[in-house]
């Protein structure tokens, strides 16, 4: 029996208001550097799809722990601009740039999310999100009102390892104090959330908004799904797979 529902969280739970290239590129240019977004994009989806995992491994403590997501990021946003310009003061850039994407202002809430958590809530079962987001994910959760619902939080940086590893599931799994065969994991990636929770045999959803299934396409205990008002549904079907 499925117990417990673990979300990832950015692209899954909520979203940046605006593309996210669009915000690297519009606030570049506050502090001396014009580049076009599609550029900017480009270049951070390939910085950010090279990158290692936002993970330390264990034994840091919480302040150090917040200079290493700090350092991880803006190596990231150093790597974004590094073909396209100088900026006159990158530090003041990335300061600016961290502390916008900060702002739960500046998220919003999949218009199913609210309604998905607190029927499962409703339903009894335990909620979890495991996210390779930084600190900054408790704030946006906070300001989306999307708190409330979760039972546990298991970041990546604060577990030590980072989606794909084994490792932050087996993490998020021990917090909710339950094994894979009784929980479902549901995300937006097939290579950091989907094959992983399946290959440990945890129940594995696949949000795909822009080419899922009209309807769920179950097999064993996986599915795929274009929205998350799915999940209720699904999450009955894959406990008795």
């Amino acid at each position: 029996m499925i117990t417990s529902v673990f979300f990832d969280a950015a692209g899954t739970l909520f979203e940046a208001r605006e593309p996210i290239g669009r915000t690297y590129a519009r606030l570049a240019r506050n502090f001396g550097l014009d580049a076009s977004e599609h550029a900017v994009d480009a270049s951070f989806r390939r910085a950010f799809g090279a990158a290692p995992g936002l993970a330390f491994g264990l034994g840091h403590r919480h302040d150090e722990l917040r200079r290493l997501e700090r350092g991880w990021w803006r190596a990231r946003v150093g790597e974004t601009f590094a073909q396209l310009g100088p900026f006159p003061d990158f530090d003041a850039y990335f300061d600016a740039l961290f502390a916008y994407f900060a702002d739960p202002a500046h998220w919003i809430a999949d218009v199913e999310a609210a309604p998905v958590l607190q029927r499962l809530k409703g339903d009894g079962l335990k909620l979890g999100v495991i996210s390779n987001f930084d600190f900054r994910l408790y704030r946006i959760l906070d300001g989306l009102d999307l708190t409330r619902y979760f039972d546990s939080i298991t970041i990546s940086s604060e577990a030590g390892y980072a989606k794909p590893r084994r490792e932050v599931y087996d993490a998020a799994l021990a917090r909710a104090g339950v094994n894979a065969r009784d929980a479902m994991h549901v995300g937006d990636s097939e290579h950091l959330d989907f094959a992983p929770a399946a290959a440990l045999g945890i129940a594995a959803v696949l949000v795909d908004r822009e080419n899922g299934p009209a309807a769920p396409s179950i097999a064993g205990r996986t599915a795929r799904i274009c929205s998350l008002a799915s999940v209720p549904e699904v999450a009955r079907v894959l406990e008795l797979a």
